[in-house]
C-alpha cells in the first residue's frame, strides 16, 4: 500500500444546518456535518477531478446549542396554488448556533469519474506522479491564504462561516459530548460524477468524547 495523504481544516460560524431528512418540513439539524457536507467543505477549498476526498473524522469544538430559525421559502417545492399566487412558504427549522468543527479527510485517486474527465484534468494527471501529494500541497497553500474554489457554507448556503482555516490553538474538542445517531445521511450521489440519485445512510453513528468517525465504505483497489 502506498503512502497516505490527508488534509484537515477548522470551520466555525454563527449558524449551521445539517438537515436530518426524517424531520420533514420543519427540519432539525444533526449535531455534526454529514459525510457529504464535510466532503463539500473540503472541495470548496480545492476541487480537482483526478482525486477524491474521503472524510474520516469530525471533532465537535463547541457546545451543541439549537435555536429556532424562520425563513420564507420561495422555491419550486411550494404547493401549486401558492406558486400561482406568488406567495411563499414559511419554513421553521431547528438550527445550531455558534458551531465549530475540525474536519479530517484522506486524499485518494478518483476511480469514479464515470468516463467524464476534462482534457485539462487528464493532462494534469499525466504530468503529476502523485496526484494525492499534489492536491495536499495545493490545498494547504490555499487554506493558509484564504483562497477557495467556491464559498464554503455550514449546511445551508445562507449560513456562511466566520472562520475557515488551519487549526486555532484556542480551539478545544468538546470531550463531554457523547451521542448515538440511529441513522445519519451519508451521500445522495455516492457513485461519483454524473451518477444517479441514491440515498445512502450510516446506521448507529457514535459521537464519542466529541469525535465522530466515519466508516470507510469505499472500495478502492
Amino acid at each position: 500500500m502506498g503512502k497516505k495523504y490527508s488534509v484537515a481544516l477548522e470551520i466555525s460560524g454563527p449558524t449551521a444546518m445539517w438537515t436530518r431528512p426524517d424531520t420533514g418540513d420543519s427540519p432539525v439539524s444533526y449535531p455534526a456535518p454529514t459525510y457529504s457536507a464535510a466532503k463539500g467543505i473540503f472541495e470548496s477549498i480545492l476541487w480537482i477531478q483526478a482525486v477524491e476526498i474521503i472524510p474520516t473524522q469530525i471533532e465537535i469544538c463547541a457546545p451543541i446549542v439549537y435555536h429556532n430559525y424562520n425563513t420564507n421559502y420561495g422555491g419550486p417545492l411550494r404547493k401549486g396554488g401558492v406558486i400561482k399566487s406568488g406567495g411563499s412558504f414559511q419554513l421553521l427549522a431547528s438550527a445550531l448556533i455558534n458551531p465549530c468543527y475540525r474536519l479530517y479527510a484522506e486524499i485518494r485517486r478518483n476511480p469514479r469519474t464515470n468516463g467524464v474527465m476534462s482534457e485539462r484534468t487528464r493532462t494534469w494527471q499525466n504530468k503529476t506522479t502523485s496526484p494525492e501529494h499534489a492536491y495536499q500541497e495545493m490545498f494547504n497553500r490555499r487554506l493558509k491564504r484564504g483562497q477557495c474554489f467556491s464559498i464554503p457554507f455550514l449546511g445551508w448556503k445562507e449560513f456562511a462561516p466566520d472562520y475557515v482555516g488551519t487549526f486555532r490553538q484556542t480551539t478545544q474538542v468538546m470531550r463531554d459530548i457523547n451521542l448515538r445517531i440511529p441513522s445519519m445521511l451519508r451521500q445522495v450521489f455516492p457513485n461519483g460524477l454524473h451518477s444517479e440519485l441514491q440515498y445512502v445512510y450510516d446506521n448507529d453513528v457514535d459521537i464519542t468524547e466529541g469525535v465522530l468517525t466515519f466508516k470507510d465504505v469505499t472500495n478502492v483497489e
